[in-house]
Protein backbone atom coordinates (compact mmCIF):
# COMPACT_ATOMS: atom_id res chain seq x y z
CA UNK A 1 0.00 0.00 0.00
CA UNK A 2 1.39 3.25 -1.21
CA UNK A 3 1.78 6.32 1.87
CA UNK A 4 -0.85 8.55 2.65
CA UNK A 5 -0.39 11.99 0.59
CA UNK A 6 1.51 14.93 2.73
CA UNK A 7 -0.32 18.03 2.79
CA UNK A 8 1.94 21.07 1.80
CA UNK A 9 2.97 23.44 4.84
CA UNK A 10 4.96 27.15 3.15
CA UNK A 11 6.02 24.85 0.46
CA UNK A 12 7.21 21.73 2.45
CA UNK A 13 5.39 18.77 2.75
CA UNK A 14 4.76 16.87 5.23
CA UNK A 15 3.36 13.77 6.90
CA UNK A 16 1.34 12.83 10.46
CA UNK A 17 0.82 9.90 12.48
CA UNK A 18 -3.37 11.42 11.53
CA UNK A 19 -4.58 9.44 8.88
CA UNK A 20 -8.04 9.68 6.60
CA UNK A 21 -9.34 7.81 3.73
CA UNK A 22 -10.75 9.15 0.45
CA UNK A 23 -13.72 6.61 -1.17
CA UNK A 24 -15.37 6.46 -3.65
CA UNK A 25 -18.89 7.60 -4.15
CA UNK A 26 -20.07 5.37 -6.12
CA UNK A 27 -19.39 2.47 -4.38
CA UNK A 28 -17.09 3.10 -1.40
CA UNK A 29 -13.49 2.21 -2.74
CA UNK A 30 -10.91 3.12 -1.75
CA UNK A 31 -9.46 5.75 -3.85
CA UNK A 32 -6.41 7.03 -1.70
CA UNK A 33 -4.74 8.03 1.77
CA UNK A 34 -3.92 11.46 3.02
CA UNK A 35 -2.57 12.79 6.07
CA UNK A 36 -4.40 15.37 8.18
CA UNK A 37 -2.33 18.79 9.55
CA UNK A 38 -1.70 19.19 13.28
CA UNK A 39 -1.62 22.69 15.27
CA UNK A 40 1.63 22.70 15.20
CA UNK A 41 1.75 22.74 11.09
CA UNK A 42 -1.15 25.17 11.16
CA UNK A 43 0.87 28.03 12.93
CA UNK A 44 4.09 26.72 10.82
CA UNK A 45 2.05 27.29 7.64
CA UNK A 46 0.86 31.19 9.22
CA UNK A 47 4.01 32.16 10.22
CA UNK A 48 5.41 31.31 6.65
CA UNK A 49 2.34 33.04 4.96
CA UNK A 50 3.38 36.07 6.83
CA UNK A 51 7.11 35.75 5.54
CA UNK A 52 6.12 34.24 2.18
CA UNK A 53 3.87 37.57 1.77
CA UNK A 54 7.20 39.71 2.33
CA UNK A 55 8.10 38.69 -1.62
CA UNK A 56 4.54 37.87 -3.23
CA UNK A 57 3.60 42.26 -2.16
CA UNK A 58 6.53 43.07 -3.95
CA UNK A 59 6.35 40.84 -6.60
CA UNK A 60 5.28 42.87 -10.19
CA UNK A 61 2.44 42.34 -11.98
CA UNK A 62 4.09 41.09 -15.42
CA UNK A 63 6.20 38.31 -13.10
CA UNK A 64 1.99 37.58 -11.31
CA UNK A 65 1.21 37.36 -15.07
CA UNK A 66 3.32 35.09 -15.61
CA UNK A 67 3.04 32.21 -12.39
CA UNK A 68 -0.77 32.26 -13.38
CA UNK A 69 -0.36 31.87 -16.97
CA UNK A 70 2.37 29.25 -16.33
CA UNK A 71 0.10 27.83 -13.49
CA UNK A 72 -2.92 27.30 -16.16
CA UNK A 73 -0.79 25.75 -18.39
CA UNK A 74 0.67 23.21 -15.77
CA UNK A 75 -3.59 22.66 -15.43
CA UNK A 76 -3.65 21.99 -18.74
CA UNK A 77 -1.25 19.42 -18.91
CA UNK A 78 -3.02 18.02 -15.67
CA UNK A 79 -6.08 18.08 -17.33
CA UNK A 80 -6.74 13.98 -17.26
CA UNK A 81 -5.25 13.54 -13.93
CA UNK A 82 -7.05 16.41 -12.47
CA UNK A 83 -10.30 15.33 -13.87
CA UNK A 84 -9.75 11.61 -12.78
CA UNK A 85 -9.34 12.94 -9.15
CA UNK A 86 -12.46 14.90 -9.56
CA UNK A 87 -14.63 11.73 -10.11
CA UNK A 88 -12.57 9.65 -8.11
CA UNK A 89 -13.19 12.10 -5.13
CA UNK A 90 -16.57 13.64 -5.56
CA UNK A 91 -18.22 11.52 -7.46
CA UNK A 92 -18.77 13.45 -10.51
CA UNK A 93 -19.28 12.22 -14.05
CA UNK A 94 -16.56 12.38 -16.55
CA UNK A 95 -18.23 15.02 -18.21
CA UNK A 96 -18.89 17.69 -15.48
CA UNK A 97 -15.07 16.65 -14.03
CA UNK A 98 -13.01 18.08 -17.32
CA UNK A 99 -15.21 20.23 -17.33
CA UNK A 100 -14.67 21.94 -14.24
CA UNK A 101 -10.74 21.30 -15.25
CA UNK A 102 -11.81 23.29 -17.89
CA UNK A 103 -13.04 26.16 -16.11
CA UNK A 104 -10.12 26.60 -13.45
CA UNK A 105 -7.99 27.26 -16.26
CA UNK A 106 -10.05 30.05 -17.66
CA UNK A 107 -10.08 31.19 -14.22
CA UNK A 108 -6.62 31.48 -13.56
CA UNK A 109 -6.30 33.24 -16.85
CA UNK A 110 -8.70 35.59 -15.67
CA UNK A 111 -7.02 36.21 -13.08
CA UNK A 112 -4.00 36.67 -14.67
CA UNK A 113 -5.67 39.25 -16.69
CA UNK A 114 -7.10 40.85 -14.08
CA UNK A 115 -3.39 41.02 -12.60
CA UNK A 116 -2.83 43.72 -14.79
CA UNK A 117 -5.91 46.01 -14.37
CA UNK A 118 -5.70 46.76 -10.78
CA UNK A 119 -5.78 50.28 -11.37
CA UNK A 120 -5.78 53.67 -8.98
CA UNK A 121 -7.54 56.20 -9.27
CA UNK A 122 -6.02 60.46 -9.06
CA UNK A 123 -8.53 62.23 -6.76
CA UNK A 124 -8.47 66.79 -7.21
CA UNK A 125 -8.41 67.29 -3.85
CA UNK A 126 -8.89 71.01 -4.12
CA UNK A 127 -13.21 70.71 -3.63
CA UNK A 128 -12.62 73.83 -0.86
CA UNK A 129 -9.66 75.95 -0.31
CA UNK A 130 -8.20 74.18 2.74
CA UNK A 131 -7.03 71.17 -0.09
CA UNK A 132 -5.53 73.40 -2.37
CA UNK A 133 -2.20 72.34 -4.07
CA UNK A 134 -3.47 68.74 -2.54
CA UNK A 135 -4.30 65.94 -5.03
CA UNK A 136 -4.69 62.35 -3.79
CA UNK A 137 -3.11 59.13 -5.24
CA UNK A 138 -5.16 56.03 -4.89
CA UNK A 139 -3.64 52.17 -5.25
CA UNK A 140 -4.83 49.22 -3.71
CA UNK A 141 -2.46 46.79 -2.00
CA UNK A 142 -2.54 43.09 -1.48
CA UNK A 143 -3.91 42.55 1.96
CA UNK A 144 -2.05 39.85 3.96
CA UNK A 145 -2.92 35.64 4.18
CA UNK A 146 -5.63 34.81 2.15
CA UNK A 147 -7.43 31.54 3.79
CA UNK A 148 -9.53 29.40 1.67
CA UNK A 149 -12.09 27.23 2.69
CA UNK A 150 -13.67 25.28 -0.38
CA UNK A 151 -16.76 22.27 -0.39
CA UNK A 152 -16.65 19.23 -1.46
CA UNK A 153 -19.11 19.97 -4.81
CA UNK A 154 -16.28 21.82 -7.19
CA UNK A 155 -13.68 21.14 -5.22
CA UNK A 156 -11.09 22.41 -8.08
CA UNK A 157 -12.75 25.28 -9.51
CA UNK A 158 -13.85 26.87 -7.00
CA UNK A 159 -10.13 26.87 -5.08
CA UNK A 160 -8.84 28.23 -8.20
CA UNK A 161 -11.47 31.09 -8.06
CA UNK A 162 -9.72 32.02 -4.66
CA UNK A 163 -5.98 31.14 -4.87
CA UNK A 164 -6.23 32.64 -8.86
CA UNK A 165 -7.26 36.17 -7.23
CA UNK A 166 -5.14 35.56 -4.01
CA UNK A 167 -1.82 35.14 -6.76
CA UNK A 168 -3.06 38.69 -8.96
CA UNK A 169 -3.11 40.55 -5.92
CA UNK A 170 0.60 39.72 -4.34
CA UNK A 171 -1.07 37.35 -1.69
CA UNK A 172 0.02 34.90 0.68
CA UNK A 173 -2.41 31.64 0.43
CA UNK A 174 -3.11 29.38 3.10
CA UNK A 175 -5.76 26.40 1.47
CA UNK A 176 -8.38 23.92 3.50
CA UNK A 177 -10.49 21.75 1.41
CA UNK A 178 -13.08 19.60 2.48
CA UNK A 179 -11.52 16.55 4.08
CA UNK A 180 -14.09 14.57 1.34
CA UNK A 181 -12.01 16.49 -1.69
CA UNK A 182 -8.52 16.68 -0.65
CA UNK A 183 -6.88 15.32 -3.58
CA UNK A 184 -7.07 17.62 -6.41
CA UNK A 185 -6.15 20.65 -3.80
CA UNK A 186 -3.14 18.84 -2.83
CA UNK A 187 -2.05 18.93 -6.26
CA UNK A 188 -3.42 22.71 -7.04
CA UNK A 189 -0.69 23.33 -4.45
CA UNK A 190 2.18 21.30 -5.98
CA UNK A 191 1.17 23.10 -9.33
CA UNK A 192 1.41 26.79 -8.47
CA UNK A 193 4.67 26.09 -6.32
CA UNK A 194 5.91 24.65 -9.91
CA UNK A 195 4.74 27.78 -11.74
CA UNK A 196 6.76 29.49 -9.70
CA UNK A 197 4.80 30.96 -6.95
CA UNK A 198 7.26 31.46 -3.76
CA UNK A 199 7.09 28.54 -2.04
CA UNK A 200 6.63 29.63 1.45
CA UNK A 201 3.64 31.33 0.80
CA UNK A 202 1.64 28.18 -0.22
CA UNK A 203 0.19 26.18 1.84
CA UNK A 204 -2.72 23.29 1.44
CA UNK A 205 -3.65 22.18 5.27
CA UNK A 206 -6.46 19.17 5.20
CA UNK A 207 -7.91 19.22 8.72
CA UNK A 208 -10.36 19.12 11.25
CA UNK A 209 -13.08 21.53 11.96
CA UNK A 210 -11.57 22.53 15.24
CA UNK A 211 -8.37 23.44 13.95
CA UNK A 212 -9.91 25.32 10.98
CA UNK A 213 -11.51 27.24 13.51
CA UNK A 214 -8.15 28.22 15.19
CA UNK A 215 -7.06 29.55 11.85
CA UNK A 216 -10.33 31.57 11.59
CA UNK A 217 -9.50 33.04 15.09
CA UNK A 218 -5.88 34.06 14.15
CA UNK A 219 -5.44 37.72 13.67
CA UNK A 220 -2.46 37.13 11.11
CA UNK A 221 -5.31 35.70 8.80
CA UNK A 222 -6.16 39.10 6.87
CA UNK A 223 -8.83 37.58 4.64
CA UNK A 224 -11.09 34.43 4.54
CA UNK A 225 -12.96 33.37 1.90
CA UNK A 226 -15.35 30.57 2.95
CA UNK A 227 -17.63 28.36 0.67
CA UNK A 228 -20.07 25.96 1.92
CA UNK A 229 -22.87 25.19 4.09
CA UNK A 230 -24.83 28.84 5.45
CA UNK A 231 -24.75 27.19 9.16
CA UNK A 232 -20.82 26.79 8.78
CA UNK A 233 -20.67 29.78 7.23
CA UNK A 234 -22.28 32.11 9.55
CA UNK A 235 -20.63 30.54 12.85
CA UNK A 236 -16.99 31.26 10.59
CA UNK A 237 -17.88 34.83 10.60
CA UNK A 238 -18.77 35.08 14.34
CA UNK A 239 -15.69 33.97 15.44
CA UNK A 240 -13.57 35.57 12.76
CA UNK A 241 -12.73 39.00 14.54
CA UNK A 242 -11.55 41.80 12.28
CA UNK A 243 -10.07 40.41 9.82
CA UNK A 244 -12.70 40.78 6.14
CA UNK A 245 -14.62 37.56 5.62
CA UNK A 246 -16.23 36.85 2.21
CA UNK A 247 -19.31 33.71 2.47
CA UNK A 248 -20.48 31.96 -0.38
CA UNK A 249 -23.30 30.15 0.76
CA UNK A 250 -26.09 28.16 -0.08
CA UNK A 251 -30.01 28.72 -1.58
CA UNK A 252 -33.18 27.10 -2.87
CA UNK A 253 -33.02 29.11 -5.95
CA UNK A 254 -35.92 30.08 -8.48
CA UNK A 255 -37.02 29.53 -11.99
CA UNK A 256 -39.88 31.50 -13.46
CA UNK A 257 -41.34 30.21 -16.54
CA UNK A 258 -43.69 32.83 -17.89
CA UNK A 259 -46.39 32.06 -20.75
CA UNK A 260 -44.50 33.38 -23.16
CA UNK A 261 -41.28 31.26 -22.84
CA UNK A 262 -39.82 29.15 -25.38
CA UNK A 263 -40.96 25.87 -23.51
CA UNK A 264 -38.61 23.17 -24.63
CA UNK A 265 -35.74 25.04 -23.89
CA UNK A 266 -36.65 26.28 -20.20
CA UNK A 267 -37.47 22.56 -19.92
CA UNK A 268 -33.89 21.79 -20.80
CA UNK A 269 -32.82 24.17 -18.77
CA UNK A 270 -34.69 23.74 -15.58
CA UNK A 271 -33.56 19.64 -16.35
CA UNK A 272 -29.92 20.49 -16.61
CA UNK A 273 -30.14 23.24 -13.58
CA UNK A 274 -32.06 21.19 -11.25
CA UNK A 275 -30.13 17.78 -11.60
CA UNK A 276 -26.47 18.30 -12.87
CA UNK A 277 -24.11 17.42 -10.29
CA UNK A 278 -26.67 15.30 -8.24
CA UNK A 279 -28.02 18.81 -7.22
CA UNK A 280 -25.06 19.31 -5.15
CA UNK A 281 -24.88 23.16 -6.58
CA UNK A 282 -25.83 25.72 -4.27
CA UNK A 283 -27.26 27.28 -7.50
CA UNK A 284 -28.87 24.17 -8.62
CA UNK A 285 -32.41 24.56 -9.86
CA UNK A 286 -34.99 24.15 -6.70
CA UNK A 287 -38.46 25.79 -6.63
CA UNK A 288 -40.05 25.86 -10.19
CA UNK A 289 -42.75 28.19 -10.86
CA UNK A 290 -45.00 27.54 -13.84
CA UNK A 291 -47.83 30.26 -15.41
CA UNK A 292 -50.83 28.03 -15.36
CA UNK A 293 -51.53 28.81 -18.94
CA UNK A 294 -48.60 26.63 -19.96
CA UNK A 295 -48.34 24.73 -16.95
CA UNK A 296 -49.44 21.43 -18.04
CA UNK A 297 -47.52 21.77 -20.91
CA UNK A 298 -43.97 22.61 -19.47
CA UNK A 299 -44.37 19.97 -17.04
CA UNK A 300 -45.02 17.25 -19.12
CA UNK A 301 -41.59 18.17 -21.47
CA UNK A 302 -39.21 18.46 -17.57
CA UNK A 303 -40.44 15.13 -16.97
CA UNK A 304 -39.92 13.77 -19.93
CA UNK A 305 -36.36 14.61 -19.75
CA UNK A 306 -35.89 13.87 -16.48
CA UNK A 307 -37.33 10.10 -17.39
CA UNK A 308 -34.41 10.30 -19.65
CA UNK A 309 -31.30 11.11 -17.78
CA UNK A 310 -29.48 8.17 -17.18
CA UNK A 311 -27.98 6.86 -14.17
CA UNK A 312 -24.86 5.49 -12.50
CA UNK A 313 -21.69 4.76 -12.18
CA UNK A 314 -19.60 8.35 -12.88
CA UNK A 315 -16.83 7.13 -14.76
CA UNK A 316 -18.70 5.75 -17.56
CA UNK A 317 -19.13 8.13 -20.12
CA UNK A 318 -22.85 7.50 -20.53
CA UNK A 319 -23.76 8.52 -17.47
CA UNK A 320 -25.69 12.02 -16.59
CA UNK A 321 -26.39 11.85 -12.79
CA UNK A 322 -23.91 9.98 -10.80
CA UNK A 323 -23.85 9.78 -6.85
CA UNK A 324 -24.11 12.26 -3.90
CA UNK A 325 -21.17 12.62 -1.91
CA UNK A 326 -22.31 10.46 1.20
CA UNK A 327 -24.96 8.10 1.70
CA UNK A 328 -25.72 10.20 4.72
CA UNK A 329 -26.25 13.77 2.49
CA UNK A 330 -28.84 11.01 0.33
CA UNK A 331 -30.52 10.00 3.18
CA UNK A 332 -31.23 13.49 4.16
CA UNK A 333 -32.11 14.35 0.97
CA UNK A 334 -34.77 11.66 0.98
CA UNK A 335 -36.18 12.44 4.62
CA UNK A 336 -37.10 15.59 3.28
CA UNK A 337 -38.88 14.34 0.35
CA UNK A 338 -40.67 11.45 2.79
CA UNK A 339 -41.73 14.93 4.93
CA UNK A 340 -43.29 16.46 1.80
CA UNK A 341 -45.30 13.68 0.66
CA UNK A 342 -46.29 13.15 4.35
CA UNK A 343 -47.29 17.20 4.45
CA UNK A 344 -49.46 16.74 1.08
CA UNK A 345 -46.73 16.38 -1.97
CA UNK A 346 -46.78 14.46 -4.93
CA UNK A 347 -43.73 12.66 -6.35
CA UNK A 348 -43.92 13.12 -10.39
CA UNK A 349 -40.53 11.17 -10.87
CA UNK A 350 -37.71 10.02 -8.54
CA UNK A 351 -38.30 10.46 -5.18
CA UNK A 352 -36.16 7.25 -4.00
CA UNK A 353 -32.22 6.10 -3.62
CA UNK A 354 -30.01 3.52 -4.01
CA UNK A 355 -27.10 3.93 -1.66
CA UNK A 356 -25.87 7.11 -2.07
CA UNK A 357 -27.82 7.20 -5.78
CA UNK A 358 -30.44 9.65 -5.70
CA UNK A 359 -33.20 9.54 -8.50
CA UNK A 360 -34.44 12.86 -9.63
CA UNK A 361 -36.98 14.00 -8.03
CA UNK A 362 -40.12 16.19 -9.22
CA UNK A 363 -42.57 17.17 -6.57
CA UNK A 364 -45.68 19.05 -7.09
CA UNK A 365 -48.52 20.32 -4.86
CA UNK A 366 -45.64 21.80 -2.34
CA UNK A 367 -46.65 24.80 0.00
CA UNK A 368 -43.11 27.11 0.67
CA UNK A 369 -43.12 26.10 4.47
CA UNK A 370 -41.68 22.39 3.53
CA UNK A 371 -38.38 22.01 3.91
CA UNK A 372 -38.18 20.85 -0.16
CA UNK A 373 -39.22 24.50 -0.85
CA UNK A 374 -37.94 26.47 2.39
CA UNK A 375 -34.03 24.95 2.92
CA UNK A 376 -31.47 24.03 0.45
CA UNK A 377 -31.96 20.64 -0.14
CA UNK A 378 -28.93 20.06 -2.23
CA UNK A 379 -29.69 17.00 -4.05
CA UNK A 380 -31.43 16.45 -7.27
CA UNK A 381 -35.12 17.71 -6.48
CA UNK A 382 -37.30 20.65 -7.97
CA UNK A 383 -40.68 21.02 -6.65
CA UNK A 384 -42.84 22.55 -9.29
CA UNK A 385 -45.83 25.08 -8.41
CA UNK A 386 -48.26 27.00 -10.58
CA UNK A 387 -49.02 30.98 -10.90
CA UNK A 388 -51.38 33.57 -12.13
CA UNK A 389 -49.64 36.75 -12.67
CA UNK A 390 -46.07 37.89 -13.19
CA UNK A 391 -45.94 39.67 -9.65
CA UNK A 392 -47.36 36.41 -7.86
CA UNK A 393 -44.02 34.71 -9.37
CA UNK A 394 -41.98 37.03 -7.87
CA UNK A 395 -43.42 37.25 -4.67
CA UNK A 396 -42.94 33.60 -4.62
CA UNK A 397 -39.47 33.57 -6.00
CA UNK A 398 -38.96 35.95 -2.86
CA UNK A 399 -40.24 33.80 -0.34
CA UNK A 400 -37.03 32.42 0.84
CA UNK A 401 -34.63 32.94 3.78
CA UNK A 402 -31.47 32.95 1.07
CA UNK A 403 -30.76 35.82 -2.32
CA UNK A 404 -28.33 34.18 -4.01
CA UNK A 405 -29.55 33.72 -8.00
CA UNK A 406 -33.05 33.51 -9.91
CA UNK A 407 -33.80 32.91 -13.10
CA UNK A 408 -36.69 33.68 -15.61
CA UNK A 409 -37.99 32.16 -18.80
CA UNK A 410 -39.44 35.44 -20.91
CA UNK A 411 -39.90 37.27 -24.03
CA UNK A 412 -40.95 40.49 -22.43
CA UNK A 413 -38.74 42.91 -22.15
CA UNK A 414 -40.70 44.82 -19.35
CA UNK A 415 -41.12 41.55 -17.43
CA UNK A 416 -37.55 41.14 -17.87
CA UNK A 417 -36.44 44.47 -16.33
CA UNK A 418 -39.36 44.52 -13.72
CA UNK A 419 -37.69 41.11 -11.86
CA UNK A 420 -34.37 42.90 -12.21
CA UNK A 421 -35.59 45.75 -9.98
CA UNK A 422 -37.65 43.12 -7.99
CA UNK A 423 -35.45 40.49 -7.63
CA UNK A 424 -34.06 39.90 -4.43
CA UNK A 425 -30.99 37.81 -4.89
CA UNK A 426 -27.36 38.63 -6.09
CA UNK A 427 -27.96 37.54 -9.69
CA UNK A 428 -31.10 37.43 -12.06
CA UNK A 429 -30.39 35.40 -15.20
CA UNK A 430 -33.40 36.02 -18.19
CA UNK A 431 -34.26 32.90 -20.38
CA UNK A 432 -32.17 30.79 -17.99
CA UNK A 433 -31.46 28.88 -15.10
CA UNK A 434 -30.26 30.37 -11.72
CA UNK A 435 -27.36 27.59 -11.96
CA UNK A 436 -25.61 29.66 -14.82
CA UNK A 437 -22.21 30.85 -13.67
CA UNK A 438 -19.65 32.29 -15.73
CA UNK A 439 -16.44 32.86 -13.92
CA UNK A 440 -15.59 36.36 -14.95
CA UNK A 441 -18.62 37.31 -13.46
CA UNK A 442 -19.62 38.82 -9.91
CA UNK A 443 -20.71 36.03 -8.11
CA UNK A 444 -22.57 35.90 -4.72
CA UNK A 445 -25.70 36.30 -2.68
CA UNK A 446 -27.84 38.65 0.10
CA UNK A 447 -29.36 37.60 3.48
CA UNK A 448 -28.51 33.90 4.18
CA UNK A 449 -26.26 32.96 0.78
CA UNK A 450 -23.78 35.23 1.83
CA UNK A 451 -21.80 38.34 1.79
CA UNK A 452 -18.81 39.69 -1.06
CA UNK A 453 -18.68 38.91 -4.52
CA UNK A 454 -16.21 36.06 -6.32
CA UNK A 455 -15.07 36.25 -9.80
CA UNK A 456 -11.62 37.13 -10.37
CA UNK A 457 -12.13 41.05 -10.58
CA UNK A 458 -14.37 41.30 -7.76
CA UNK A 459 -12.49 39.09 -5.42
CA UNK A 460 -9.60 40.95 -6.03
CA UNK A 461 -11.39 43.92 -5.15
CA UNK A 462 -11.66 41.86 -1.47
CA UNK A 463 -8.31 40.87 -1.30
CA UNK A 464 -7.02 44.23 -1.72
CA UNK A 465 -6.93 46.96 0.33
CA UNK A 466 -7.16 50.81 -0.59
CA UNK A 467 -4.23 53.70 0.44
CA UNK A 468 -4.30 57.01 -0.29
CA UNK A 469 -1.30 59.42 -0.71
CA UNK A 470 -2.24 63.25 -0.57
CA UNK A 471 0.86 65.34 -2.37
CA UNK A 472 0.70 68.56 -1.35
CA UNK A 473 2.71 70.59 -3.69
CA UNK A 474 2.47 74.22 -1.85
CA UNK A 475 5.80 75.19 -0.04
CA UNK A 476 5.81 78.02 2.55
CA UNK A 477 6.95 81.33 1.24
CA UNK A 478 10.42 81.68 2.98
CA UNK A 479 9.87 85.16 3.20
CA UNK A 480 6.78 85.29 5.07
CA UNK A 481 4.78 86.92 2.02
Amino acid sequence: MTEPRPFLVGGEWRRSDTVEEVRFPYDHSPVDTFCLAGATDLEDAVRSAQEGFGRTRRLPAHERIRILKRFAWLIEERKEDLSRLITLEAGKTVALAHAEVDRAKETILLSAEEAGRIYGEILPLDLNPAAGGRTGYLRRFPIGTVLAITPFNFPFNLACHKIGPAVAAGNAVILKPATKTPLSSLLLGSLLIEAGYPAEAVSVLPCTPDLAEWLVRDERIAYLSFTGSPGVGWRLKEIAGRKRVGLELGGNAAAIVHADADLPYAAERIVQGGFSNAGQVCISVQRVFLHRDIYDDCLAMILERTGALAMGDPRDSRTDIGPMISEAAAAEAEEKVREAVFEGASVLAGGKREGTLFFPTVLADTVPTMRVNATEVFAPVITVTPYDTFEEALALANDSVFGLQTGIFTEGIDRAFTAFEECEAGALMVNDVPTFRADAMPYGGIRASGLGREGPRYAIEEMTAMRLMVLNRRRPDPSGR
